[in-house]
């Protein structure tokens, strides 16, 4: 499969590394001479330096020639002409990414017109997993599957929890939840356990349950008792835009901080329901008297991570019972999970797996399962993946108990119709199901890799 990426920025450079390891055929196209080297030098991928909105350069990377072009550039209208001019060329499919509201809320007319098979939104997706977060917010991230009706929760098993010290068997037997724990992380390592796995303090679960039943295990084993009212938000950006809407929507206190007295107008017209504060949010006095203290929430959404890390911590220091930070900088991101900060969010994380969802899905579309979701997890070290079986196979109408699964890999929901199954050894796979895998190995394209 020929993939041709235009923009060698973080979710560029990102979706290069994924797919050149899955042995794609990739090609690279930007304007900067130097970052194109700095990326050839590391990976396996073709570069051409010039502008992709120039049909001369796309047919140097030979896009008439290739099965789907991704344009990720920082300029909105940049991406689209580009995916434009690869389908004049010949280009199969193409996918941009569209940062600015006005022209994602119309992107249905552009879709068609530029005959795009794909738009991605980095910040309204950001948002919406912020969103998800802080109506849960035990839990330090939430996937969604089956169009909402499955969750994939992270929680971290607290000082004195009550889970800690007790098998995956046990809790499952005396709490009768219809969870699933898919992976454990601690200390950097990484397994797909069994029942017979011990829970400790620190362990960072990943939770397969349907929405309802995450509602019962919070109640039973969160701590936070009431609903977050008030969130303060530093930064304006479109990704603080997005998500207070939906904020204000579901009746909580918004306040945002933002230096740019000019954004700070802007947002008070979109933002009627919002409080807009202009000022820098590194200052320590200003988010006091600002009332981090009564704050439930607060979220760090500059596009510096480091101020994002900088604040968060400081609320976190003032008692804010919830802290969030958007942080890009993978390493970063590694580096700051112990600091105490619950939730940590990256638009090029999202961004990537949305596109990596629509590449595997195209990819196996003539098998028997397709790929309609997928999550990088744990610094992607796990991959959880939703298929929907479109025929019957060898594994289908099978019971578990009768099924070979290779280690490390685990299925881990099916969603029938209206049912929310946690498969036991007397459930089998139907037809029309929608199949959660969890993984450690890379490149599942169908549940047959995952058959021993």
């Amino acid at each position: 499969m020929k993939i041709v990426i235009i923009g060698d920025g973080k979710v560029g450079y990102k979706l290069a590394k994924q797919l050149s390891v899955e042995n794609y055929d990739v090609v690279m196209i930007d304007s900067n001479e130097r970052k194109l080297k700095y990326a050839v030098d590391r990976l396996d991928i073709a570069c051409v330096i010039g502008d992709a909105a120039d049909a001369e350069v796309q047919k140097e990377a030979d896009v008439p020639h290739a099965d789907l072009v991704i344009a990720c550039t920082s300029a909105d209208e940049c991406n689209m002409l580009s995916c434009l001019i690869a389908r004049k060329l010949g280009a199969k499919h193409t996918i941009a990414r569209v940062r600015n509201p006005i022209y994602f809320k119309q992107i249905g007319l552009l879709k068609e017109d530029l005959h795009l098979s794909m738009a991605v939104n980095p910040e309204l997706i950001v948002a919406d997993e912020i969103s998800r977060v802080l109506l849960f917010p035990d839990a330090s991230k939430i996937e969604t599957f089956v169009k909402g009706r499955v969750e994939l929760i992270e929680y971290l098993i607290p000082k004195d929890g009550k889970l800690a010290g007790m098998s995956l068997a046990d809790m499952y037997n005396k709490f009768q939840i219809k969870l699933l724990v898919c992976a454990v992380e601690h200390c950097g390592d990484v397994l797909i356990p069994d029942g017979d796995y011990v829970i400790r303090e620190g362990d960072r679960l990943h939770i397969a349950v349907s929405h309802g039943e995450m509602e019962r295990f919070f109640r039973m084993f969160g701590k936070h008792r009431g609903k977050i009212k008030k969130v303060i938000i530093c930064g304006g950006g479109r990704v603080a835009y997005y998500l207070a809407v939906q904020l204000c929507k579901l009746g909580m206190q918004i306040k945002i901080i933002e230096r740019d007295v000019n954004r700070c107008e802007e947002l008070c017209e979109l933002l009627p329901k919002a409080i807009i504060i202009n000022g820098d949010a590194t200052d320590h006095d200003l988010l006091i008297e600002e009332g981090i203290e009564e704050a439930d929430a607060f979220v760090g959404l500059t596009g510096m991570d480091e101020e994002n890390i900088i604040t968060a911590l400081f609320a976190k220091s003032q008692g804010t019972a919830k802290i969030i930070a958007k942080i890009n900088e993978d390493r970063r991101a590694s580096m700051v999970e112990d600091f105490g900060i619950d939730s940590i969010v990256s638009a090029k994380t999202a961004t990537a797996d949305a596109i990596l969802s629509y590449i595997r899905a195209r990819k196996n579309s003539q098998g028997s399962a397709n790929v309609e979701t997928l999550y990088q997890l744990v610094d992607d070290k796990v991959e959880a993946l939703e298929f929907i079986i479109k025929s019957e196979t060898r594994y289908t109408g099978i019971p578990f108990k009768d099924l070979a699964i290779k280690s490390n890999n685990l299925i881990a929901c099916i969603a029938r119709k209206r049912q929310i199954i946690i498969p036991g050894g007397d459930d089998c796979i139907e037809v029309g199901d929608s199949v959660i895998v969890i993984t450690m190995e890379k490149h599942i394209e169908d549940i047959e890799d995952i058959l021993a």
